[in-house]
């Protein structure tokens, strides 16, 4: 039902004009395919905001991942952009909210209330399921929320998201602790995919009110990326139950 209406809400929204900001990375096909399933997506947003704002969700991960004022935070997956209203604030009018998706539906959606908000510091970016489309050296932290799942092709995410980072840039992915199929990312499965595109973990950490799990890395220097076809499936049998 809940695909239903997305769709039914793609076919009423108009055209999003949100463009991409950079010319497209490396293509899909020159990454692996990942060995577990990979969610549908269903809605732009996971929980009932009421219940997410009584936890701190944005407060919690924005002190773990010390995103600050005056930085640029893309916001990768952004749904119905429940993290840039959020974060807009936060970052403050000398930074800047990138918020990215692919379903244009979600971008009109997102154009539109950026705009009613009068949100000048917030940039609505369409990527690709492989690329963010992100400009070089351009971001100091990415978050992915409820969403890494849904990537039917993180090695290519991944790897053109880091070349879209700045030295040092953090990358947080908040997710369930369940199996993709069931709209969550094993924590050691997360590891081993983001391990094998030269990712380093710098902290893991539950999240109070029930909201998840949140991974923290750092992005490798684009020169540090392993080369496309290097890069092996990590395999997982806690995946497989519901191929």
């Amino acid at each position: 039902m809940i695909r239903f209406f997305a769709i039914l809400l793609s076919l009423t929204l108009p055209a999003s004009a949100a463009e991409p900001l950079a010319p497209p990375g490396v293509p899909s096909e020159r990454f692996a395919k990942p060995d577990r399933p990979v969610a549908e997506i269903v809605a732009p947003q996971w929980a009932n905001e009421r219940e997410r704002d009584g936890a701190d969700e944005v407060g919690q991960v924005a002190r773990l991942m010390r995103i600050a004022p005056g930085e640029t935070v893309a916001d990768i997956g952004a749904g119905n952009g429940y993290y840039v209203f959020r974060l807009s604030p936060r970052v403050g009018p000398q930074g800047r909210v990138l918020a990215q998706d692919i379903t244009p539906a979600y971008l009109a959606d997102l154009e539109r209330r950026v705009a009613e908000w009068g949100l000048s510091n917030v940039t609505v970016v369409r990527g690709e399921p492989h690329d963010p489309r992100l400009p070089p050296g351009s971001v100091d932290a990415a978050v992915l929320v409820h969403m890494y799942h849904e990537i039917a092709q993180p090695f290519g995410l991944l790897w053109n998201l880091a070349a879209a980072m700045r030295p040092g840039g953090r990358v947080g992915i908040v997710d369930a602790d369940a199996i993709p199929s069931r709209h969550g990312t094993p924590p050691k499965l997360l590891r081993c995919e983001l391990a094998a595109v030269g990712f380093r973990e710098v902290s893991m950490t539950r999240l109070k009110g029930g909201v998840g799990y949140l991974a923290v890395f750092e992005a490798p220097a684009p020169e540090r990326r392993p080369e496309p076809e290097a890069i092996r499936p990590c395999r997982d049998a806690a995946t497989r139950e519901t191929r």
